[in-house]
């Protein structure tokens, strides 16, 4: 994770445009291609008759540029090593449905993303991403876009060493 400290934005504005979609359009792609941080959440849907059931939001991090935007708008992101639960990848094989949440860090907009994921174990892209483990695969189903939604603003990021260990797609290909 990277490290940042953040200071309440003078002055406060409110949010500006909501920008709902369907498919990535340039400002979308470029938050995205050059976040190092996001949030994933999943969900646990288990025994009805003892409401078992739960939601897990995890943070993802890596270099700039770590998420990939492959040309048919799916995502595809590296998945490193972790505290070993493995809570994200045991939902995602229970149940595909996925929301993640980007942060513009520079502008304090807010990029929030619906839809379907899937683990990849075997692929030549994780042997050629140094660090990678498996990937995950998003498609979005629906979007928000929020300008201007978090009245902070927020320090250039120390960057976590275990990303010396980590590769980027730039290297990969």
């Amino acid at each position: 994770m990277q490290a940042r400290t953040v200071e309440l934005a003078a002055p406060i504005n409110p949010p500006q445009i909501v920008q709902e979609f369907t498919a990535l359009a340039e400002p979308e792609r470029i938050v995205i291609t050059a976040a190092d941080t996001f949030f994933i959440a999943t969900t646990f849907h288990g025994d009805a008759a003892n409401f078992v059931r739960g939601v897990d939001v995890s943070h993802r991090g890596g270099k700039p540029g770590f998420v990939r935007i492959d040309p048919d708008g799916t995502l595809t992101i590296p998945d490193f090593a972790g505290n070993l639960h493995f809570n994200t990848i045991g939902n995602l094989l229970l149940d595909p449905h996925t929301g993640l949440l980007f942060l513009d860090f520079n502008r304090g907009d807010l990029l929030y993303l619906t839809g379907t994921a899937e683990v990849i174990w075997d692929s030549e892209a994780i042997q050629a991403f140094a660090g990678a483990e498996r990937l995950i695969r998003f498609q979005t189903i629906q979007g928000y876009r929020v300008e201007r939604s978090l009245p902070l603003q927020w320090s250039a990021p120390d960057y976590s060493p275990f990303l010396d260990r980590t590769g980027a797609w730039t290297e990969a290909v």
